[in-house]
């Protein structure tokens, strides 16, 4: 199986981080790099992404102040391990393949 890394831009996405955290963790497909993007929230997230982070291996976490996440998309494409890269934002919930 191939490595898919999944890119999510975080700014005070508190309400729906976990859930989609959640829902990306237990994919069918497990094969996947999941970059987190705190963007400077000012909310729960950051402690939401560090618990996320201690828990799960595939999670790599990046805080930098807020300067919007798109201009610095080619950044993190470049850290990506995979061959394919997504990005998911912090509202998006994905479903199961099963």
């Amino acid at each position: 199986m191939s490595l898919i890394s999944i890119i999510i831009p975080v700014y005070n996405a508190e309400n729906y981080l976990e859930k989609c955290l959640n829902s990306l963790i237990n994919q069918t497909y497990k094969n996947l790099e999941i970059i987190i993007v705190n963007d400077g929230s000012t909310d729960n997230s950051a402690s939401i992404c560090e618990e996320f982070l201690k828990n799960d291996i595939r999670i790599k976490y990046f805080y930098k102040e807020n300067e919007a996440v798109v201009p610095r998309l080619p950044y993190f494409l470049n850290i990506s391990n995979a061959g394919a890269s997504m990005c998911c934002e912090a509202q998006g919930i994905t479903m199961s393949t099963t």
